[in-house]
């Protein structure tokens, strides 16, 4: 990142500091947030698919012949505030985890659900195919209860288990983490980037343009979406993870690490110019090391930092306008995998804004 615009992350975050300040030490006193307005607010499925089974249906029959199976889209909760802004927030969930993610924080706080909608943005929060509220998939898995979330703790970079990273922007309280775990479900199916892709951009062909807010897992479906749609107005992405698209004959070389490589993914140069037409943003935490470490958790995390450098400078070369911003480089400290929902998230939110207004798509 250039001193230039390490400057202007910095001089952004400073210029909301005090909003921050005020909304974190309401929360710490436990003083009730300000009444909304909201104008509209619902639910819907869309996407997906129709399974039919060929034959007859007889009345009060079990049997699958004739009848029809709906499945594979995404399940969608919507809130509109009153003076709405044009273009609304759609906040896509990461690997394990649902809508929750968005809503409120582990300990409590207000999520960027309620965040943005004080903001004056209309809020689309979903749910994926064959995950959480949107579980009804065409095709089985098998769910096995296994204990893992000691592993998922180091992973999200909350710390070494048991032990918290110094400084890091997570309630050390128990009922915090009690919240953290309990907003991991499973996959009702397997994960097909295609299939939950393809209901976003049903999404937005229902509701029209908008920009695009994802996380972890849902970034690289994220690049996905925006290939096959024309109404992603701008991407903002926390911490992508996966499926890094290149032009055919342009992707880089796997980032290895000693707990598994990251390789990029090879795409068509006229689907990747697509990615080029709009602005996008993305974040990554703290706690992600320079150099290789032996902190499976930490180390994953800088191959795929390293993975979105070389993304962003493919994209920009291209004459596309991508910014990746390492919180710590700009002044932030201490977040996780989540920063959205951290303690300090509405600084985070603070530097989203901020962006939205600097590409006018506030």
């Amino acid at each position: 990142m250039s001193m230039k615009l390490k400057k202007l992350m910095l001089a952004l975050t400073l210029t909301f500091v005090g909003v921050s300040l005020v909304a974190c030490a309401t929360a710490e006193r436990g003083v009730k947030p300000t009444p909304m307005a909201i104008q509209e607010q619902g639910s819907f499925a869309v996407g997906g698919s129709v399974v039919t089974v060929p034959g007859a249906y007889a009345l009060n029959s079990r049997a699958p012949e004739g009848q029809t199976y709906h499945g594979d889209h995404a399940y969608v909760f919507y809130q509109v505030p009153k003076n709405a802004r044009k273009l609304p927030l759609v906040l896509w969930h990461g690997f394990g985890q649902f809508s929750k993610t968005w809503e409120s924080t582990p300990d409590g706080r207000e999520g960027y659900q309620n965040l943005f909608l004080r903001r004056d943005y209309s809020v689309y929060v979903i749910d994926q195919p064959r995950r959480g509220n949107a579980g009804r998939g065409t095709v089985g898995a098998t769910i096995t209860p296994t204990p893992d979330e000691q592993f998922w703790f180091n992973m999200f970079r909350v710390g070494a288990w048991p032990d918290f990273y110094p400084g890091v922007q997570f309630s050390k309280e128990p009922e915090a983490l009690n919240q953290y775990f309990r907003q991991m479900t499973p996959d009702t199916g397997p994960i097909d980037i295609g299939v939950n892709s393809a209901a976003v951009v049903a999404l937005f062909d229902r509701i029209g343009p908008g920009i695009l807010v994802t996380h972890s897992h849902s970034g690289g479906m994220g690049w996905d979406a925006v290939m096959k749609s024309d109404k992603i107005r701008g991407v903002a992405s926390y911490e992508p993870g996966s499926n890094f698209v290149f032009p055919e004959g342009e992707a880089p070389a796997p980032v290895t690490s000693k707990f598994g490589d990251l390789k990029a993914v090879s795409v068509p140069l006229a689907d990747f110019m697509k990615l080029t037409r709009i602005p996008i943003i993305i974040y990554y935490g703290d706690n992600i090391p320079s150099e290789p470490s032996e902190d499976l958790g930490r180390d994953q995390w800088r191959i795929r930092l390293e993975m979105a450098r070389k993304w962003a400078d493919a994209v920009n070369r291209h004459g596309g306008d991508v910014t990746v911003v390492h919180l710590p480089e700009v002044g932030v400290h201490g977040n996780t995998h989540f920063p959205f929902s951290d303690l300090n998230n509405v600084a985070v939110a603070d530097l989203l804004s901020a962006w939205l207004k600097e590409k006018r798509l506030d």
